[in-house]
């Protein structure tokens, strides 16, 4: 399942960029002419300067040491290269008594509401209870969007009237998980106020009454990341990452872009480890990021 998941979601990015990066290697002579080609296509897929430069720099060091001279064994170091690049090493968030609880961010039009629905079926669908909570309350819209979600995934909402104070909502949902007995709680959160300096103090304060209620929590901060953004996505990280300390990305809209080198970029410069991807509008179109998969899914 998951494998035919990350071959949707990549299919644009493969046909467009590492289709092509990767029959460079199918050529009988490796010379500079290909690592020319193979840095112009990695910067196109938004991999970025930084990460193509260093992930050539190593590939050309494995050729040069296991002196490699078959097209297949320079493409096979330069997919292990890549797959060290995304296999960040993340501890499991350690919960000592229930809820789980999982702060949701991301700017407006990320897709950060449908990307909560799909946490919610993929925890339901694994038998665990779920509680959701409408913490962006500057959005009537947005509270009704998770409101029918909630209704979709069959899964209970914590919700205020719109403009209700967002750490209102949470403290409520905070008690309500504890009372019910929920095995995860999913805080959604707002994506824009009116300023960029409001937005990360409200986020500071909704940490402050989750921790009130449970010191070890929010025991996972997902920021989701519109895979479309490109490398504009790793300034929004650095600034969500400063407010909230972003423990893991959920990579959205992934089918929706040729330009999927963003996760290695994210990986590579800020060592923040991609938990998901979403490729569609369906609750199950998500599947928790594997970096094999992942580049196996481009290459193949």
């Amino acid at each position: 399942m998951f494998k035919n998941i990350f071959k949707k979601a990549l299919q644009t990015t493969k046909e467009n960029w590492f289709s092509k990066a990767m029959h460079l290697f199918d050529r009988s002579n490796i010379d500079d002419t290909i690592w020319d080609e193979l840095e112009e296509l990695l910067i196109a897929a938004d991999v970025g300067m930084e990460t193509t430069e260093k992930l050539i720099a190593n590939t050309k060091a494995t050729v040069k040491e296991a002196n490699l001279k078959d097209g297949e064994q320079v493409r096979e170091a330069l997919k292990n290269e890549m797959v060290s690049i995304l296999n960040i090493q993340a501890p499991s968030p350690v919960v000592a008594a229930i809820p789980e609880v999982v702060l949701v961010i991301g700017v407006n039009g990320s897709g950060k509401t449908t990307s909560i629905a799909k946490l919610a079926y993929l925890a339901k669908s694994e038998g665990k209870s779920v509680l959701l909570a409408a913490g962006d309350t500057f959005r009537a819209a947005a509270i009704d969007q998770l409101r029918t979600w909630a209704e979709r995934a069959g899964v209970e909402i914590v919700a205020h009237q719109p403009g209700a104070d967002p750490g209102a909502v949470v403290y409520d949902a905070m008690a309500a998980a504890k009372s019910r007995g929920s095995q995860l709680l999913i805080i959604d959160t707002a994506g824009r106020l009116h300023t960029k300096f409001n937005l990360m103090e409200e986020l500071k304060k909704i940490r402050r009454v989750i921790n009130k209620t449970d010191i070890t929590a929010p025991h996972e901060v997902l920021l989701v990341l519109d895979a479309t953004t490109g490398q504009n996505g790793l300034l929004q990280v650095k600034n969500f990452t400063e407010a909230a300390g972003i423990t893991g990305i959920f990579l959205a809209k992934l089918d929706g872009t040729a330009k999927g080198g963003i996760a290695l970029a994210i990986c590579d410069q800020l060592k923040i480890p991609v938990k998901y991807i979403g490729v569609g509008e369906h609750m199950e179109d998500i599947a928790a990021f594997n970096a094999r998969s992942f580049v196996e899914a481009l290459s193949s």
